[in-house]
C-alpha cells in the first residue's frame, strides 16, 4: 500500500511526501519549541527578541510603532513591553517632544540578553542561503 512504510496497514507518509505547506508549518514548529527553550533558559519569550531586535538596531520607538512593526496589536504589545520593563529589558518614558507620547528603549540587560538570543539563534536555525531567499520571497509577498 502505498504510504504504508510501517507494514501495520496505516498509512504513515514520510515528510518527503508531504505538500509544502505541512512542511513548513511542521519545521517552523519545531524551532520555535527549540528556540523557545533556548530562550527560557535566558529568560526571555519569542516576541521579547523581537522587540528587542527592533529597539537595538533601530533605537527607542513608541509603543505603536513597535506595534506596527512587529505585525501585533497595541493590546499585546503593551503586554509584551510590561513583562519585559518588569524584568528589566526596556523602559518606557515620556517622549521628549510630545509628553503625550511614551518612548520605549532597550536597557542595558535587555541588549546583553538579545545579545545572548541572536548567537543563540545561530545554533536553532541552519544557516541556508536558498532556504532563506524562499522565506524572504513567501514573507515580501505578504
Amino acid at each position: 500500500m502505498a504510504g504504508d512504510r510501517d507494514g501495520t496497514g496505516a498509512v504513515a507518509f514520510e515528510p518527503g511526501d508531504w505538500p509544502t505547506g505541512r512542511l513548513l508549518s511542521t519545521a517552523a514548529r519545531i524551532i520555535e519549541r527549540r528556540w523557545d527553550e533556548r530562550l527560557r533558559d535566558i529568560g526571555l519569550t519569542h516576541a521579547a527578541v523581537v522587540v528587542l531586535h527592533h529597539l537595538a538596531t533601530d533605537g527607542p520607538a513608541n509603543p505603536d510603532a513597535l506595534a506596527k512593526q512587529v505585525r501585533v496589536q497595541p493590546q499585546t504589545m503593551s503586554r509584551t513591553l510590561d513583562r519585559m520593563e518588569r524584568d528589566g529589558f526596556v523602559e518606557r518614558r515620556q517622549d521628549a517632544d510630545d509628553r503625550r507620547r511614551r518612548v520605549v528603549t532597550i536597557t542595558g540587560t535587555g541588549r546583553s540578553a538579545w545579545e545572548s538570543a541572536h548567537r543563540l539563534e545561530r545554533t536553532v536555525v541552519p544557516e541556508d542561503d536558498a532556504l532563506r531567499a524562499a522565506l524572504i520571497r513567501i514573507v515580501d509577498a505578504r
